[in-house]
C-alpha cells in the first residue's frame, strides 16, 4: 500500500504523460541547432522531426525562439492540441526581448494552460 501523498503524485505524472507522453517517448536531446528558450526544456524526435519545449515557468503573452526562423512548419500544445501561431519579427517592436531577423514569436493565451509543467510540440520542416 503506498501514502496517500505518493498515489496522489503518481496519479498527477500519470494524467501528465497522458497527453505529453509523446514528448518523452522515442525522443532524445535536441541538436545544438535549437536554442533553449529560457525556463523550459527541450526534448527531440528524429523520426517524426518534433521537437518539444517543456515549460518550467510560463511565459506572459510571448515566446521568442531564437534561430527558428525557416524552421518551423506548425506548432501546437500537446495537451489539447490546440494550434499556437507564430511569426518572424521583422517590423516588429519586440524590445524586451530584442529578437533577430531569424527568431520567432510564439503566440502563447496569457492564462497558462491547465498542465503543471505545458508543451509546446513543434512540426519541424
Amino acid at each position: 500500500m503506498f501514502d496517500k501523498r505518493a498515489t496522489d503524485r503518481l496519479g498527477s505524472i500519470g494524467e501528465w504523460m497522458k497527453y505529453n507522453g509523446p514528448s518523452i517517448y522515442g525522443c532524445t536531446q535536441a541538436p545544438a541547432q535549437y536554442v533553449v528558450p529560457d525556463n523550459s526544456l527541450l526534448t527531440y524526435n528524429p523520426e517524426k522531426k518534433k521537437l518539444y519545449i517543456h515549460l518550467l515557468d510560463y511565459p506572459l503573452n510571448s515566446l521568442v525562439l531564437k534561430g527558428y526562423a525557416d524552421k518551423i512548419k506548425y506548432v501546437q500544445f500537446l495537451h489539447d492540441n490546440s494550434e499556437i501561431k507564430y511569426s518572424d519579427v521583422r517590423g516588429d517592436d519586440y524590445s524586451a526581448t530584442k529578437p533577430s531577423q531569424n527568431d520567432i514569436v510564439l503566440t502563447l493565451p496569457v492564462q497558462k494552460p491547465e498542465p503543471i509543467i505545458p508543451v509546446i510540440e513543434i512540426t519541424l520542416k
